[in-house]
């Protein structure tokens, strides 16, 4: 049994350029991120509540989401960067979950999954960014970020394994990432996460 994915593209060097040219316009879509993402592991406790095999965990993970955010904002406090007024769309985001399936057990996987994808794509970038920073505080936080979020991608497809055939789950996986990575190459390049 595999837990851990792989991203069928990989991040380009002109979207670390972007990031590491504005960096607190980075800082402030991750905080939003990390709020998204608490949010998200909510979300799933709230819509199915019948799921009680994984719902500690899921709730373990918004309560590490949430102090991720804490943390960011710490930072953006100590540079004197303003958390954004709103938390706009993320078009990254909105595009993976218009790829669910509308059944219920279907969009169930489906929204898991993605949970997995989105880790993973967030770790290889936190990953990204921690080796371009220079030595000091935030180049470990960064390092701590993606070794954190590599661990949420597999918890998602872990949750997944606890209701789902491991071969339906593998296959649909597949499908999801390489959707991923076809909409991550008609994102515009911005100093953001996704």
């Amino acid at each position: 049994m595999k837990l851990s994915i792989e991203l069928k593209y990989p991040s380009s060097q002109e979207w670390l350029d972007a990031v590491m040219a504005d960096f607190p316009s980075f800082l402030r879509d991750h905080a939003d991120c990390e709020r998204k993402a608490s949010s998200l592991s909510m979300s799933l406790v709230a819509k199915y509540p019948n799921r009680v095999a994984i719902i500690p965990d899921l709730i373990e993970t918004a309560l590490e989401e949430l102090e991720h955010f804490q943390s960011v904002y710490k930072i953006m406090q100590k540079q004197g960067i303003q958390l954004n007024h709103e938390i706009g769309k993320d078009r990254y985001a909105v595009a993976l979950v218009a790829l669910c399936r509308p059944e219920v057990e279907d969009r169930f996987m489906d929204r898991l999954l993605l949970g997995s994808v989105m880790e993973c794509r967030g770790a290889e970038r936190f990953k990204m960014v921690s080796d371009a920073l220079p030595a000091g505080e935030l180049k470990e936080f960064y390092k701590m970020l993606w070794t954190t979020e590599a661990k949420h991608g597999n918890i998602f497809v872990k949750f997944a394994l606890e209701y789902f055939d491991e071969k339906e789950i593998y296959e649909r996986l597949e499908e999801l990432m390489k959707a991923e990575a076809e909409i991550l190459l008609m994102l515009p390049i911005k100093p953001a996460l996704h």
